[in-house]
Parts: structure tokens; C-alpha cells; sequence
């Protein structure tokens, strides 16, 4: 039986999304990254599962979504966005986000972009934030966990996105940036490991103080340091002045 936790406006679920989602209720926007079925979850080297999370003996990447929990998804969200949506089988879309990981995954063995389908209409979007010179990974939990200024920059360019939810929660970081954008957040996780993570997560982003009424990033007016948000003049430890020109960050196209 799915066991809920409550963490002011946010609802964490622990328990499979194919048993939990079909229960909750209709969303503005579901933001999520499942599983892809590429043997992630095998995978070892200096960014990969062993170095974060020993996940070696589970086998969270071969069990992706079937196809009538994707059009559910489509169905219980106003909007969605889908990264990796390029291995499954989605509706066509022109609209695409794109995640440029910069200079520092160049001729590495893991991607240098990812890609996040949408379900709207729209021009495709291009971020570029390099994690490894940001120190987006300083503290990662999960093994495909992505930067909270990466999910931010998504979630802004939804046309609604109140009520956010994701079905494949991981360690939360959906749950921060929705907490720093000011939005209501549904997550839902089924490893203990990876739930009992976001749940500290997100109730330490909660603790934060909110330093922006309305959190509107754009390009020049935020950076990240762990999964707090910054104004531009924040002193970072170790990082100087935080502002647009830090290292690997650059908006691409159409900022916020």
C-alpha cells in the first residue's frame, strides 16, 4: 500500500506511480524523467551508479513505463514534459527542450545533450549549463538526477504549472525547483532509498527562506548552489560572485 507524506504544499508518495497516478488528482503540468530501458542501472565509472547511490543491484532503468501509463500522463496533465521522450513512443511534437551539459561532457561516454518532449505547441528551446563546472553534482543522490536550475528553466516555460507532479520522483529535485518557483508539488517514488531522500530534500528547500516572492528565472537574475536559489549577487562559497557569467551557464534562444 502507497504511503503518503505531506511537507507543506507538497504530497510524496511512496509507491508505484502505475498503482499511485490513476488515484490523483488532474495537474496543471507533469514534469518527469522515467526510466528509459538503456541499462542505466548496470552502468559503473567516475558519474556513474556505483560512485552515486550503489545501485548496481537494482534494476530501477529496465522497468520503463508502459504505454498506457504515458497516455495517462497526457490525459491527467493540462501540459507535460517527458525528458528522454525521444525513446518512447509519444505523439509527434516540434516542441523540444534541449539540455546542452557544456564543455565538460564532451567526448565523455554519456551524453552531451538530453532531450525533454513536450505536449504543447511551441518553438524548441535550447539550455546550455555545464554540471560538472556549476557543482550541480556535488550532492547527487540518484544516478540520473538533473541540476535544479535545468527542471526550473523547464518548468517556467509550461503555459500552466501550478499544481506540478511527477510520477517518477526520484530523490526530488522536481520537488525543490517547484518549491523555489513557488508551485504546489505531487511526487511519487517507489525506492525507499530515493524517497526518503526527497523527502529531506524537499523539506530542507521548504526550511530555506524564499528569496524571491515570484521566482522568475531568467537568464542573469538566479544561480544554484546545492538546491537553493540565489539572487545574482549572492556570494557562492567557492564560486565568487553568482551571476549569468558563471561557468557553463548560458541560455540559448528564448529566455524566461
Amino acid at each position: 500500500m502507497a504511503e503518503k507524506v505531506t511537507i507543506g504544499n507538497c504530497e510524496l508518495w511512496h509507491g508505484d506511480c502505475r498503482e499511485v497516478l490513476p488515484l490523483l488528482p488532474a495537474v496543471d503540468l507533469i514534469l518527469t524523467d522515467p526510466p528509459y530501458g538503456i541499462g542505466a542501472s548496470s552502468g559503473v565509472g567516475k558519474y556513474g551508479v556505483m560512485k552515486w547511490g550503489g545501485d548496481a543491484d537494482k534494476k530501477w532503468d529496465e522497468d520503463t513505463p508502459p504505454q498506457w501509463l504515458m497516455l495517462l500522463m497526457l490525459e491527467k496533465a493540462d501540459n507535460l514534459i517527458v525528458f528522454g521522450g525521444n525513446y518512447f513512443s509519444l505523439p509527434p511534437s516540434r516542441n523540444y527542450l534541449v539540455w546542452d551539459k557544456g564543455a565538460g561532457f564532451k567526448n565523455r561516454t554519456f551524453a552531451e545533450c538530453e532531450f525533454a518532449w513536450c505536449s504543447w505547441d511551441g518553438n524548441a528551446k535550447v539550455l546550455t549549463r555545464d554540471p560538472l563546472a556549476c557543482g550541480d553534482y556535488a550532492h547527487k543522490v540518484h544516478p540520473t538526477q538533473k541540476p535544479v536550475r535545468v527542471l526550473e528553466w523547464a518548468m517556467s516555460l509550461a503555459p500552466k504549472n501550478d499544481t506540478v507532479c511527477d510520477p517518477f520522483m526520484g530523490a526530488g529535485t522536481t520537488g525543490v525547483a517547484a518549491l523555489n518557483l513557488g508551485k504546489r508539488f505531487i511526487g511519487v517514488e517507489r525506492e525507499r532509498q530515493y524517497f526518503d531522500a526527497a523527502c529531506e530534500r524537499i523539506d530542507r528547500a521548504l526550511a530555506q527562506p524564499r528569496l524571491f516572492d515570484d521566482a522568475k528565472v531568467g537568464a542573469g537574475d538566479t544561480a544554484v548552489q546545492g538546491d537553493m536559489l540565489l539572487p545574482a549577487n549572492a556570494k557562492v562559497s567557492g564560486a565568487g560572485t553568482a551571476s549569468a557569467g558563471l561557468p557553463g551557464w548560458q541560455a540559448n534562444g528564448e529566455t524566461e
